[in-house]
């Protein structure tokens, strides 16, 4: 081994600074320099690049790394596959973290296997998106302009976070029939006012059994908003991907996560930072595809179901409409 491939397989070891995180690109050859001067851009090096189809090998013999960056586009279903494994097993130990962009169309592939933490899937990115990612990855940036970039990535990640337990805790107190959300928010001690808010009334015998008609027609009527108002007015990527989900399972079916992707009516890679956060909160359940490897389904936890029904009972005892 000559002195260069020593010094990228040592990761961490010789270089301009041995406090530059480190990063190894996968990427085929027809990406380009673009995904080197994104992490340059970043503020890390690239310690070695390597094709899908070496890097099974290039992994094993890897030293420590700050970041991989897995570029998934333009690469072959079948040079991807092998690598999936190993790039969720360093996410979730935390040896490193993932950064991978991706196509529409393989949403179902990578989403299969890298289901774990520490991997954030972009897909089509733009070239800031990219480097925004990596900033949030580990890397570090002198310019103004990128720590701009992160600082804003990093408060939409915490809202998301926090929206996401916001909901979790709702649909809890819905499974368990608390219908008096008006405090819900006032969690630790915090001073807030109450919300003027609806409490339904208690049970009816004979009350209706909803059906995935009802729920599929609310879903048109929020799209319908989308048609007169514009598209990213009314985003609200988790409550439509709790309907679709709902509505799959009354009709005994089964969703994709690039269909689920479409049914949250936002960017793509918006909608896989949500999956992402409500399967981490227990929201959403994985279902792999017995007759697939390369593919997983998404249906509602046993905590999200039975919220659903719940509230969807509730609004019905009232005599509101569910939009």
């Amino acid at each position: 081994m000559d002195k260069a491939s020593g010094a990228a397989v040592q990761g961490w070891g010789s270089g301009t600074s041995a406090m530059t995180p480190a990063a190894l690109v996968i990427a085929e050859s027809e990406m380009g320099d673009g995904p080197k001067h994104a992490v340059m851009a970043a503020g890390g090096q690239v310690r070695g690049r390597v094709r899908w189809r070496e890097a099974a090998e290039r992994l094993d013999r890897q030293g420590p790394l700050a970041v991989v960056l897995a570029e998934a586009r333009g690469a072959a279903d079948a040079d991807i596959a092998p690598v999936l494994p190993m790039l969720d097993a360093i996410g979730r130990r935390g040896d490193a973290r993932i950064v991978v962009t991706l196509d529409f169309e393989q949403i179902d592939l990578l989403t299969a296997t890298l289901a774990g933490p520490g991997v954030e899937l972009l897909c089509a990115p733009s070239d800031i998106e990219r480097i925004a990612a990596l900033c949030i990855a580990g890397m570090r940036s002198n310019d103004r302009v990128h720590d701009v970039g992160r600082s804003a990535e990093a408060v939409r990640l915490q809202r998301l976070n926090a929206e996401v337990a916001r909901i979790a805790e709702t649909l809890a107190r819905l499974t368990r029939g608390d219908g008096d959300l008006r405090y819900a928010d006032r969690r630790g001690g915090a001073v807030g006012e109450p919300t003027h808010s609806y409490r339904a009334p208690p049970p009816a015998a004979d009350a209706p059994e909803v059906t995935a008609r009802d729920i599929r027609e609310t879903i048109r009527a929020r799209r319908l908003r989308d048609q007169y108002f514009g598209n990213g007015l009314f985003e609200d990527p988790a409550w439509d991907m709790l309907l679709d989900l709902f509505a799959a399972e009354l009709e005994r079916a089964q969703v994709s996560v690039s269909s689920l992707c479409i049914a949250a009516a936002v960017a793509p890679t918006t909608a896989l930072r949500w999956i992402a956060r409500m399967t981490e909160a227990g929201l959403f359940e994985r279902q792999p595809d017995p007759f697939d490897r390369r593919r997983a389904f998404l249906g509602l936890s046993d905590r999200a179901s039975p919220g659903m029904r719940n509230y969807i009972a509730a609004v019905g005892r009232g005599g509101v409409v569910m939009v």
